[in-house]
């Protein structure tokens, strides 16, 4: 996960934890920090985690992709050719010379 991932990961967990106060205790923590909603600053930070909640649709999809790669991984390792049931007996030292 990179930088601008976990900063937008941190953005929206603080958007998520506002949005919570406000739906539990209709206390708006952003709005009451930096000087009610309609404020600049309120604003950009509202304007910042909701650019934060988009950027982290790219995490939603990351297992997925981590799990394709580990199978893919896992294909190239050594290639088993022996039988199912038991080892492959070498018949080779029975020939009679």
């Amino acid at each position: 996960m990179g930088i601008i991932q976990r900063i937008a990961l941190v953005l929206t967990i603080i958007g998520a934890i506002n949005w919570g106060l406000i739906g539990f205790f209709r206390f708006d923590l952003v709005g009451a920090i930096f000087g009610g909603q309609s404020a600049f600053l309120s604003r950009v930070v509202f304007a910042l985690v909701g650019i934060s909640g988009l950027a982290c649709i790219s995490l939603l999809f990351a297992p997925m992709r981590e799990a394709v790669q580990d199978v893919n991984r896992q294909s190239h390792r050594k290639l088993n050719y022996s039988t199912e049931f038991a080892e492959e007996n070498d018949l080779s030292k029975l020939k009679d010379d």
